[in-house]
């Protein structure tokens, strides 16, 4: 039976120092995973990754002292959505760490990696998400073995959709009876994208039996449920990665009692 508990986060938290990015250190190891689409079918529109919400955690993550590493579905750099910015504005956006940049424009393919070295995963956003993260077994597997082994998986904007496919041990839906959050069809409709999308992502984890929560439409909103932590928008992704930050300290405390 899994314990469930959560967390709402309404205010910005005081960061710790920065940690310059290329120095590895003993901190916990975590994983971001982006999008690889790019393309809108039957629309003269591009999407991708939206980058605040792989760039902003990475800082989040980075200031904790973590490791952090950047993966993709297909490998290579992530597809941007020129709504959020262009790969002319990496430097600017990653505070102007080389190696930052470097991770993102050489990432590995997620099937390629190693994913038991990391102690948390975090799948950024961007309507791209929509398109390669839901029904895509190499995603539902890394949040389904994450899960099963106690450790957290992180999810902002339409990042959620890779928890749709994700499974318990006995085959329940890993979002089943849990409080999430993610772009909700209000947000979807003031962007102008209900008919783009291939589905609702809030309509699709409430199927699965989330109990699905949201803010107001563009406002910052992020809870923890157990291992599975998830953000509403851009605005949310700090608020999320400080969420999965509590939650792979909880874990390492429990491990140093043991």
């Amino acid at each position: 039976m899994r314990v469930l508990s959560s967390l709402l986060v309404t205010g910005v938290l005081m960061a710790a120092g920065a940690l310059p990015a290329s120095a590895d250190n003993h901190g916990p190891r975590i994983l971001i995973v982006a999008t690889s689409h790019s393309e809108v079918p039957n629309a003269d529109k591009t999407t991708g990754l939206w980058l605040s919400e792989l760039t902003d955690p990475y800082r989040v993550f980075r200031e904790a002292g973590a490791n952090v590493d950047i993966a993709t579905i297909t490998g290579g750099p992530a597809p941007i959505d020129p709504r959020s910015g262009s790969a002319k504005k990496l430097d600017t956006a990653f505070n102007n760490d080389p190696s930052a940049v470097t991770k993102f424009n050489t990432a590995p393919a997620l099937k390629d990696v190693d994913t038991a070295r990391y102690d948390a995963v975090f799948f950024a956003g961007g309507h791209g998400t929509m398109w390669d993260f839901a029904d895509n077994p190499v995603v539902a597997a890394t949040v389904s073995t994450f899960v099963a082994a106690g450790k957290p998986v992180g999810a902002v904007c339409h990042g959620p959709a890779a928890l749709l496919s994700a499974r318990t041990a006995d085959g329940q839906p890993i979002v089943g009876g849990l409080r999430v959050t993610a772009f909700t069809d209000r947000e979807e409709s003031a962007a102008g994208w209900t008919g783009l999308v291939p589905y609702s992502l809030e309509q699709r984890l409430k199927q699965l039996g989330a109990q699905f929560e949201a803010a107001g439409t563009f406002q910052p909103y992020a809870v923890r449920d157990g291992l599975i932590i998830t953000g509403q928008n851009p605005a949310s992704s700090d608020a999320a990665a400080k969420l999965l930050l509590d939650a792979v300290k909880e874990r390492a405390s429990r491990a140093a009692l043991d």
